[in-house]
C-alpha cells in the first residue's frame, strides 16, 4: 500500500512538473512574440511602403494597409499575429513572394548544419584546452591558451572570415570558396532533412557530400573558434574552482594518479554548469552567424535576415527573429532537463 501511495505521489509530481514546464515554455514563447511584434511596429520601417512601393498613390497605400490589417488597433493586430503564428502562418515575404514559414524551413537547416559542426569543434577543443589550462595554471601553457581564447573574443567575425578566404581558399587552395556546394552540384540532391551532408549521404551521392563538406569546413571552423574561446575560458574557470577544493588535495595525498584527479574528481562535478555554457554557445552560433553567412554567401537564416532587413521585409524579419528566439528557448529548456538528469540534487 505504501509503495502504491509513493508511486502515485511520484506520478503526481511528475505530471505537475511537466505541466509547469509546458506553461512556462508557452508563456516565454508568447512573451517572445510580443517583443518581436511590438519592436517590429515601432522601428522606422513602413511595411506597407515596402509592398506598394514609393510611387503608389494614397488610395493604393490605404487599400494595401487595410488588406494587411495594419489599420486596426495595435492590440488586435497582436492577437491576430499570435493566432497566425500558432497556425504556422508567418505571413508572406516581400523579398521572395513566398510564405515566410516555407523560406525559413528552407534556409534554417543550412545554419543548423554549420552551427552544429562549429559547436562540435568548439566543445571538442575548448573543453580539453580549458581543463589543460587549469591543470597547468600559471605556466606558459596556461598563458598561451588564455591568449588564444582572448583572440576569440577580440577578433571581428567578418575580418576573420575574409582572412580565412584569402589564406585557405585563394592562396593555399585547401578549402572550397563561398557558397554551400559547387555550382554544378547545386540541386542534384533532393532535400529531405535540409541538411545537405545528411541528404547526400542518405542517397549515396558522395560527390555532393564531399563538395558540401569542403565548403562547410572553413565557416564552421571560424564559428567553432569563437565558441571554443568561450567554452575554454569557462571550463578553465570551473576547473580552477574544483581543483582548489579539499577533496582534490585529499585524493592527491592518497596517491591517486593526476589523470584521475583531473578527469574523474575534478571534471565530473563541472559537467552540469558546462551543459548550460555549451547550450548557450550553441544557441549563439545559430543566432550570431549573420556576418559569417554574409562573408561566405551561406544560404542560411542569418543571410536571409540580412536581405529581409535591407528590403524592409518585416514579415520575414519577424519570422526569422521568432525562430532564433525559439531556438534559445528550446536549447535552454533542454539544458534544464539535462541539468536535472546529471545532478540529482536539482530534482
Amino acid at each position: 500500500m505504501a509503495t502504491y501511495a509513493s508511486g502515485a505521489r511520484h506520478l503526481t509530481q511528475s505530471v505537475k512538473s511537466l505541466g509547469g514546464f509546458v506553461v512556462v515554455t508557452l508563456l516565454t514563447f508568447v512573451g517572445l512574440m510580443a517583443i518581436t511584434f511590438f519592436i517590429g511596429r515601432v522601428i522606422p520601417i513602413d511595411p506597407v511602403l515596402s509592398v506598394v512601393g514609393d510611387r503608389a498613390t494614397q488610395e493604393q497605400y490605404d487599400a494595401a494597409k487595410i488588406a494587411m490589417g495594419l489599420d486596426r488597433p495595435l492590440i488586435l493586430q497582436f492577437v491576430s499575429y499570435v493566432g497566425d503564428v500558432f497556425q504556422g502562418n508567418l505571413g508572406q515575404s516581400v523579398s521572395t513572394n513566398r510564405p515566410v514559414a516555407d523560406d525559413l524551413a528552407r534556409v534554417f537547416p543550412a545554419t543548423l548544419e554549420m552551427a552544429t559542426l562549429g559547436i562540435m569543434i568548439g566543445v571538442g577543443l575548448g573543453v580539453p584546452l580549458g581543463v589543460w589550462a587549469a591543470a597547468r595554471q600559471g605556466t606558459w601553457i596556461d598563458q598561451v591558451i588564455r591568449v588564444f581564447a582572448l583572440l576569440g573574443y577580440s577578433v571581428p567575425a567578418f575580418w576573420l572570415g575574409l582572412v580565412g578566404l584569402v589564406v585557405f581558399y585563394a592562396n593555399l587552395g585547401w578549402v572550397a570558396g563561398p557558397g554551400r556546394v559547387d555550382i554544378f552540384y547545386d540541386g542534384l540532391v533532393e532535400p529531405v532533412t535540409g541538411l545537405l551532408l545528411v541528404d547526400s549521404a542518405m542517397v549515396g551521392d558522395w560527390d555532393v557530400f564531399w563538395s558540401a563538406l569542403d565548403h562547410l569546413i572553413l565557416p564552421a571552423a571560424i564559428l567553432g573558434f569563437f565558441s571554443l574561446a568561450y567554452i575554454a575560458r569557462m571550463t578553465r574557470s570551473f576547473m580552477l574552482d574544483q581543483l582548489g577544493q579539499e577533496y582534490i588535495t585529499t585524493a592527491r595525498v592518497k596517491g591517486v594518479s593526476e589523470w584521475r584527479v583531473i578527469w574523474t574528481h575534478g571534471f565530473r562535478p563541472i559537467r552540469v554548469p558546462l551543459i548550460t555554457v555549451i547550450g548557450l554557445s550553441y544557441a549563439a552560433l545559430l543566432e550570431g552567424s549573420v556576418m559569417i553567412e554574409t562573408v561566405f554567401s551561406w544560404p542560411g537564416i542569418g543571410n536571409y535576415l540580412t536581405v529581409a532587413l535591407l528590403n524592409a521585409d518585416m514579415n520575414a524579419v519577424l519570422g526569422a527573429t521568432l525562430v532564433i528566439g525559439s531556438v534559445f528557448i528550446l536549447i535552454n529548456k533542454i539544458s534544464d532537463v539535462l541539468y536535472r538528469v546529471l545532478d540529482p540534487r536539482s530534482r
